[in-house]
């Protein structure tokens, strides 16, 4: 693994994994919802979809057409502080996929037409979020925990936001966030280093620099409740415990610790409140991490009748894991599982691109692999009861949404 930066810049980071046939390549921006504006909320998502609608020298078919013609795969997705354009081809091909997603990256042209036929699309896009009960509950929930601001903002942002953005809205935007200094280029599977620096340097070596500046972002853990009212079968609960931000050296503690709460199918939630009391269908948790704070979220979906017992239930086996902490059994399994989790994805090139895109961008600095395993392995049972220790059940922020009526928590 290597890494190189550009006079711009711009940042690369190389994974070689010899013995593949195929090559994963990323180009991630350091911006998402959470550092929009009112007036901007849902434009990086915005962007990311028009950035695939024609460049000076390919309209949106041609795009989808050249990467079809190598075999290749493209995608993009928006993120609260992160986007990411990225492409999967074989080897052989991996420098005209590259410069496929450089050209769609960089001379995009945002045409009218594209733009009003694009902006139906995301209204749909928006439609099908509020028609999908557990992406709703979980975007409410980050609003009841955040605020309308930053971390509490929907990817998609409002419909009529989307509805008035501009082609000058898009290219202000781009002007403050696209710039080499928040860019990072990730290259994972059969590639060497050498190779990927120049085609990147011959691509991107021209970008102009600019002057960047990270918007500063006031980020509060809040403890509201959120209710919405829809005419679904099921009522979806959501319960968020404030926990510790990215980079933090407990992070591996408090991930164990949500291993054993509502992380598999031997977990305590999982055991307890679908396999022993019949309350659930889907019940889990998992953890958040970003720059200032983090999260702790539960979730479930259960019958309408039901809502009340499943709310004990969950809130009975945190009260557990709180009084008993976390028997040795479960620490070694938990931790097997940690340890399997850093293990797969070095058999991927997508989440090895992923994995060191995003430790750049957001450390500044090559993912570890090796560190990581020794972080994993060296946990112990005090850790983690540490962090069961430290987790606030009487802090939390909810959301429900479903055929209920909104009550305060007592």
């Amino acid at each position: 693994m290597e890494t190189y930066t550009l006079k711009n810049g711009v940042r690369v980071v190389v994974k070689r994994m010899e013995g593949l046939l195929s090559v994963t390549t990323g180009i991630l921006v350091g911006t998402g919802s959470a550092f929009e504006t009112d007036e901007e909320d849902g434009i990086s998502h915005f962007i990311e979809h028009m950035q695939f609608k024609g460049t000076k020298t390919r309209t949106a078919f041609e795009i989808s057409d050249a990467f079809d013609a190598i075999g290749a795969q493209t995608n993009a997705f928006t993120g609260k502080d992160m986007t990411c354009y990225y492409c999967k081809s074989t080897s052989d091909h991996a420098a005209e996929a590259f410069e496929l997603l450089a050209d769609l990256f960089l001379n995009s042209t945002f045409p009218e037409e594209e733009m009003a036929r694009e902006k139906g699309v995301i209204l749909e896009e928006i439609g099908m979020n509020e028609d999908t009960p557990e992406d709703l509950c979980l975007d409410l929930l980050a609003r009841a925990a955040f605020g309308k601001k930053n971390y509490g903002r929907n990817i998609l942002g409002p419909a009529q936001n989307v509805k008035n953005f501009t082609r000058e809205d898009v290219f202000r935007y781009k002007s403050e966030h696209y710039l080499p200094q928040n860019i990072v280029i990730s290259f994972a599977g059969n590639i060497g280093a050498e190779e990927a620096f120049r085609l990147a340097e011959r691509v991107f070596g021209d970008m102009p620099s600019g002057t960047f500046q990270k918007r500063k972002k006031r980020v509060v853990f809040r403890t509201g409740d959120i209710f919405k009212r829809k005419k679904y079968e099921q009522v979806h609960l959501a319960f968020a415990f404030p926990s510790v931000k990215r980079g933090d050296g407990r992070v591996p503690a408090v991930q164990l610790m949500n291993t054993v709460l509502g992380g598999g199918l031997s977990s305590r939630l999982f055991k307890r409140v679908r396999e022993e009391l019949g309350l659930a269908y889907s019940v889990y948790s998992y953890t958040s991490h970003y720059l200032e704070t983090g999260a702790l979220t539960v979730y479930a979906g259960v019958n309408v009748e039901k809502v009340q017992k499943a709310v004990d239930a969950v809130f009975s086996v945190l009260k557990t894991l709180k009084e008993e902490g976390v028997g040795e059994e479960e620490f070694v399994r938990g931790r097997e599982q940690l340890r399997a989790g850093l293990i797969y994805p070095q058999e991927n090139t997508s989440s090895q691109m992923l994995l060191y895109g995003k430790q750049m961008l957001y450390h500044g600095e090559m993912y570890d692999f090796e560190r990581k395993m020794k972080e994993v392995a060296s946990l112990t049972r005090e850790d983690v009861m540490k962090e069961i220790a430290a987790l606030d059940l009487d802090a939390y922020a909810s959301a429900c949404v479903g055929k209920v009526r909104g009550e305060k928590r007592s």
